[in-house]
C-alpha cells in the first residue's frame, strides 16, 4: 500500500471509530450510490465503520440529491456542532478557500477532526454548471489556510515522478502509475515538493 493511501486508511478509520457524525461536503467519500455524485467501490471498506453514523453529504446544488445544500463558504450549520467534517477537492473550486477554511473550523467542536484533500500539481478538473476550478495548493499554503486549528498532519500524493506520470495521458495505466512509484522511492522522489496534493488530518 501506498503512503498516501495508508495514510488515507488509517485517518479515516480512526475518524469513523471515534465520531458518531459526518459531515462529508462535496461527497467526496464516493461512499454513496443514492447521493452524491462519484461511487467508488474501491471505498466500500469504509461501510462497516458508518455502522451507527450518523453520515451526510452537504453539495451546493440539490442535483445529486446531498443531504444538505449549502456553500461550504457559508455553512448552514450552527457553531461548535459538528463532529466531524470530510473536505475533498473542494477547496480548489470555491472563490474563497480562507473564509472555508475559517467555516469548517467554526462548525466543528473543540476535539473534532477534519480531513481534507487539496491539490498541487494537478490537472484542471472543473465541471460545467457544477463547480469551477480557481486554485492549487503548495505546502507553504497549509499552515496559512489552516492556523486556526490546534494539530495538523501532512501526507504528500505520489513524488514527481509520480506526478509528471498522472499529468500525462499515461496516468490512466496503473502499471505506468506503479512504475514511477516504484522509481521515486528509490530515487528519492517521494520526499520531492513536487507531488500531485495534499491529504490533511487537522483536529479543531
Amino acid at each position: 500500500m501506498k503512503p498516501w493511501d495508508r495514510f488515507f486508511k488509517e485517518k479515516m478509520t480512526l475518524l469513523l471509530s471515534e465520531k458518531r457524525s459526518v459531515v462529508d461536503i462535496g461527497g467526496g467519500l464516493r461512499i454513496s450510490n443514492k447521493k452524491g455524485n462519484r461511487y467508488d467501490k474501491e471505498r466500500e471498506w469504509m461501510l462497516p465503520l458508518l455502522t451507527g453514523i450518523k453520515y451526510v453529504i452537504l453539495d451546493t446544488v440539490p442535483d445529486y440529491k446531498p443531504d444538505i445544500v449549502g456553500d461550504i463558504q457559508a455553512l448552514p450549520l450552527e457553531d461548535n456542532s459538528q463532529e466531524a467534517i470530510v473536505c475533498l477537492a473542494v477547496l480548489e473550486s470555491v472563490p474563497d478557500p480562507f473564509k472555508a477554511c475559517e467555516e469548517m473550523y467554526r462548525v466543528l467542536e473543540v476535539g473534532g477532526y477534519c480531513f481534507v484533500y487539496l491539490p498541487f500539481l494537478y490537472y484542471y478538473h472543473a465541471e460545467k454548471n457544477y463547480y469551477k476550478d480557481y486554485w492549487r495548493f503548495s505546502k507553504d499554503a497549509l499552515p496559512v489556510l489552516f492556523k486556526n486549528f490546534s494539530n495538523m498532519e501532512i501526507m504528500a500524493i505520489r513524488g514527481a515522478l509520480g506526478t509528471l506520470v498522472r499529468l500525462s495521458p499515461l496516468g490512466r495505466f496503473k502499471f505506468i502509475e506503479n512504475c514511477a512509484y516504484f522509481l521515486d522511492r528509490i530515487t528519492g522522489k517521494l520526499t520531492s515538493n513536487q507531488v500531485s496534493g495534499y491529504y490533511i488530518f487537522l483536529k479543531k
